[in-house]
This record gives structure tokens, sequence and C-alpha cells, in this order.
């Protein structure tokens, strides 16, 4: 259990070894990285979780977005499944900084931390007067519901961002980010709530804490120049230990596109 009485879904994937937990970004949820989880099978026991309002977990009816409780909602997830410490965590962009928010306020619980472009951003630079980015605006325009679950994966599967997923990825968040409705299937993650969470991105202080997290982390970032790749060498810099990954031909959407070269990354990591 959470904070606000949230009640974290937790999904297990199976596999053999020490556990791993996979942390999402947003929008998406924890079905998303079940095939980089197929990969390790046999080098970890993985499960997910999906942080609140997005795919099984529910949101308070008056919560507004405050990405601290995105940070219980990974602890009380970590604390779940490695009550006594050990666990190797994964988080990708909102997920990774949920991750690194639970290292901070239980050290000692994640042996290895992989974050790939977290959403971690200076605290001493004002974004209040930033016009509303292409993320935020997408999402507000995101179609909420489709006639049926094969219609919304044909939209999704014609069109950037997801044209480049693996086909597994997008059938994944479909199947699992949806649910039935009169009108056919409707979103789990609300769109507002999905650009709400965008828009207050930069609102968290986790950046003021990275010197006293001690968990090992490997920050990883794509080949793009802006936003969260671009801050990424920066979040590395300031860990107190850690190693900074550039993968030149990836971008923020790597682990959607490579669930296998992700998955050899993880291992690659912890050996």
């Amino acid at each position: 259990m959470s904070s606000d009485q949230v009640s974290v879904a937790i999904h297990e994937f199976g596999g053999t070894g020490r556990p791993l937990l996979l942390s999402h970004a947003t929008g998406f949820h924890g079905y998303c990285y079940l095939p980089i989880a197929d990969h390790l099978n046999e080098q970890f026991t993985t499960y997910a979780l999906d942080y609140r309002g997005h795919g099984a977990t529910s949101r308070p009816d008056d919560w507004a977005v405050d990405w601290d409780r995105y940070g219980d909602d990974a602890l009380a997830a970590a604390l779940r499944i490695a009550p006594d410490g050990g666990l190797i965590g994964f988080g990708h962009s909102m997920g990774g900084a949920g991750l690194l928010m639970a290292a901070h306020r239980e050290p000692g619980l994640f042996d290895l931390i992989v974050a790939f472009e977290p959403i971690v951003f200076p605290t001493d630079v004002d974004r209040s007067s930033d016009e509303p980015s292409a993320m935020v605006d997408a999402a507000r325009r995101r179609r909420p519901s489709f006639d049926s679950f094969e219609a919304a994966v044909q939209n999704y599967s014609s069109k950037p961002p997801m044209d480049a997923f693996a086909p597994d990825v997008v059938r994944l968040y479909v199947g699992h980010g949806f649910r039935p409705a009169p009108e056919g299937v409707r979103l789990k993650c609300d769109p507002e709530h999905e650009a709400r969470t965008f828009e207050t991105g930069a609102s968290h202080t986790t950046w003021d804490v990275l010197p006293e997290i001690d968990t090992r982390v490997v920050v990883v970032a794509g080949g793009d120049a802006m936003g969260p790749a671009e801050v990424a060498p920066l979040i590395a810099e300031r860990l107190a230990n850690s190693m900074f990954v550039e993968q030149p031909d990836s971008n923020h959407f790597g682990p959607f596109i490579d669930p296998g070269g992700t998955a050899d990354l993880i291992v690659d990591m912890t050996h």
C-alpha cells in the first residue's frame, strides 16, 4: 500500500534469479516491458509496477499530480518485492525518477538501478514560463477511446512514435492500457492525467538529493541532444556512485524500440 491508500499493482513476469523491478514511463504501464522481461527469464525474477493513474493502479479521485507520490508508489512496490533489499531496478523516464526517489528514502533497498533518461531536472532553473511541450500537447489531444482493441492497435502502429516500437510492445500497451467501455475500449490512463504528469515533471526536487543516494546507478541516454537525454550526464555527475552510458543510435523510446538490446544492457550492468 502506497500513500493516499493507493494499492499499487505489481505484475510478476516470472523467470529465475534475483529480483528485478521494471518501472514505466509516463502514460505507459508495466506490461509494456514484458518483452524486456522475456529476454531476462534466465537471469532474473522480473516484476513491473503500475504507477497511480496508469494501468491497473487507480488514483484518488481528488488527487492532483504530485511526483513525490510516484516515489511513494515505487517504494511501496520495491518493499513488497524485496523487503530485505538486494533489488535490481530498471526505470524508464518517469520510472527512473521514481526509483531514484525510492532509493533515497530507503538506502540499501537497491543493489543497482539502471535509469534510462530519468525525469530529474535541475531545481535552479525557472521553468514557469516554458511553453507547453509537444508531449503535453500530444497527451491532451490523445484519442481516449476506440471501437475495439484491434482498432487501437492499428491506429498506434501506423504513426509516430509507436510505429517504431516492437509490435509486441504496442499490443501490450493497448491490451493492458485500455478497458472495455460502452463505446468500445477506453484508455485507463486519462489523457489529462498524462498531460499533467508531463507538465509537472520539473516540479519535484529529486535533483537536490542526488548526492545523498549511495546506490549504484547507471544513467543511460539516447542520442537526442535535448530534454532528458541532455540532462542525463549531469545526473550521473551528481550521483555518488554512478556511471553514464550513451546509446547514440537510440532515443527516449529506446526500451520500446529494442527490448532485447535493453535487456542485454541490464545484464551487462549487473556483471
